[in-house]
């Protein structure tokens, strides 16, 4: 379920709710669909309000407003500010700003694969965060690889995420070791730590590798922090790698060497 359709039910609940609670009949199969969508839903199930969470029918929700609040303008205004969170929570998961300039980079770079990694590691990030770690990690690779391509660098298959990105680095002339202004160093050492953070992360969380008994499930507020920062890194180097010239080329085996 994306972020319209979940936000179009916590609407529909919103309506049911405000119109038993000033007097009218409600459905109660409706009542039970809705609520147990959105209390076990990843993205809102930690913020779902006490009283949906406590009343398990559209009867018990009856017996708690009221009683709780006499007149009818209390009452809708209670459920009003009580499910305004679940609004804004999925407001904020629209609103990733790089999303669109992360699709639309890697669209232009390559529209058959690199954008379509980007557009199933955000649609994942609340329905399948170890999914969408997964794809965050591929995408990295992926962009490492076709950067490496064109600049015509040779690389192994196999070689991990670290390694692809020194030589990424290196040919784009953005090693930590290739500047002496300490801001540049640091920056570049960052995008460095990211890298590494990603496939460490993608290890013990995503679901590459089977896990044990006491295997850590990843929210999506990790899965969004991982395709974020692997859509930020590899904007980067897209456009990086774009601007220089032919001529800034380091590989030993461009064509006319």
């Amino acid at each position: 379920m994306n972020t319209n359709e979940l936000s179009e039910r916590i609407e529909m609940l919103q309506n049911l709710l405000i119109a038993k609670a000033v007097g009218e009949a409600g459905d109660a199969n409706e009542y039970k669909a809705l609520r147990e969508e959105i209390t076990n839903h990843s993205l809102l199930k930690d913020i779902a309000p006490r009283f949906l969470r406590t009343c398990r029918t559209i009867a018990e929700f009856w017996q708690f407003i009221k009683y709780k609040y006499n007149t009818y303008a209390d009452r809708r205004q209670f459920i009003w500010d009580s499910l305004r969170p679940l609004f804004e929570r999925i407001e904020g998961a629209r609103a990733a700003p790089s999303d669109q300039s992360v699709a639309v980079a890697m669209e232009k770079f390559d529209a058959e694969t690199l954008h379509s990694l980007w557009t199933k590691a955000m649609e994942r990030r609340e329905s399948d965060p170890e999914g969408a770690i997964t794809l965050a990690r591929t995408l990295m690779e992926s962009v490492f690889k076709h950067i490496l391509d064109e600049r015509y660098v040779s690389y192994q298959n196999d070689s991990d995420l670290p390694a692809l990105y020194k030589l990424v680095a290196k040919s784009l002339n953005l090693s930590p070791s290739q500047h002496s202004e300490t801001i540049f160093k640091q920056i570049l050492g960052g995008c460095t730590s990211v890298v590494e953070g990603l496939g460490a992360l993608r290890n013990r969380l995503s679901d590459a590798h089977g896990q044990g008994k006491k295997s850590i499930k990843p929210a999506p507020r990790h899965a969004e922090l991982a395709v974020n920062l692997a859509g930020s890194v590899a904007m980067f180097l897209v456009a990086t790698h774009q601007m220089l010239p032919s001529d800034k080329y380091v590989g030993q085996d461009h064509p006319g060497r």
